[in-house]
């Protein structure tokens, strides 16, 4: 029988938590660009956060270290994980951020698509994918996605929608492999220390110069991107889609792009489209929608 449920109290407070965190991740990334590359930024983050991660398991959990059947699906969750923050970096040298996040969002599609395939106990009725739909519409109204289309753009649309993909992909390794059973904590380290290897030959392939001097806002940048938006907001993503229905939970996510441009408004002084209230009402509506009881 499947342990997975739908959302209760606590795992809707433990997304609402994780959404907070990398909503404002973007305006972190933000403050740091001016003096530490994107690729560089996403190398030094998975990097730092491993070796914590590594050391909290060390202290609570040594048995996690042994061998449990999980290397290779972390192993290959890692090069997802990697995989996904190198199309997201270098799609955002084509495209603007709007379109990026935007595309990046539409992981929730790939994963609902294949747990179809690999676990069709999570299949979604009509009125769900109705939610999806509706909660995807009010994204793209915050957002504003508008603009002439070029060929540039749509170099960074794919590379963004690449790294949907490869959310979503790592989504269905955890939930259908070994990984499945593991700590969060241990999934977190496998992903943390393999992308910071293939990040870090990302930006070094990429020519990316090691930044010369390193100010207070960046360093405050990093440490908030490596402590609480990955390894506390990516922990409780892990928990989470180990508990429940991965399609109810990555429904949630389309709530992040909105709490971005909230606090890229807050934060960063960027306009706020006068529609964003309405699609703020259409996205709570598609989640109501995907979460309303009465399943079998």
């Amino acid at each position: 029988m499947s342990s997975l449920r739908p959302l209760d109290r606590r795992g809707v407070l433990a997304v609402l938590v994780s959404i907070l965190g990398l909503g404002f991740q973007q305006v972190a990334v933000k403050l740091a660009l001016p003096f530490i590359p994107g690729l560089t930024q996403a190398a030094l983050r998975s990097a730092g956060a491993a070796v914590v991660v590594a050391l909290v398991l060390a202290l609570r959990d040594p048995r996690c270290f042994a061998r449990d059947g999980t290397f290779w699906p972390g192993v290959v969750s890692a090069l997802l994980f990697g995989a996904e923050f190198i199309a997201l970096y270098i799609g955002l040298d084509y495209t603007s951020a709007s379109h990026a996040a935007l595309f990046l969002y539409t992981h929730v599609f790939f994963t609902a698509l294949g747990l179809m395939v690999v676990m069709p106990g999570e299949r979604l009725r009509p009125r769900q994918w109705a939610g999806l739909v509706l909660s995807f519409a009010g994204v793209g109204l915050a957002l504003r996605v508008s603009g002439v289309a070029s060929a540039t753009m749509l170099i960074g649309d794919c590379l963004a929608l690449a790294g949907g993909f490869f959310w979503a992909m790592t989504t269905l390794v955890v939930k259908t492999t070994a990984l499945r059973g593991a700590p969060p904590l241990k999934i977190l380290l496998y992903q943390l220390a393999g992308s910071a290897v293939i990040l870090a030959l990302a930006a070094f392939i990429r020519g990316e110069a090691p930044p010369a001097s390193v100010p207070a806002v960046a360093i405050a940048s990093m440490l908030y991107q490596t402590l609480f938006s990955v390894v506390v907001c990516f922990s409780i993503w892990f928990w989470l889609i180990g508990r429940y229905r991965a399609v109810e939970v990555a429904a949630f996510t389309f709530l992040t792009p909105v709490v971005g441009a909230a606090a890229g408004a807050l934060a960063l002084g960027e306009p706020v489209a006068p529609g964003f209230a309405l699609a703020v009402a259409l996205v709570a509506a598609g989640i109501l929608l995907v979460n309303w009881p009465g399943r079998a």
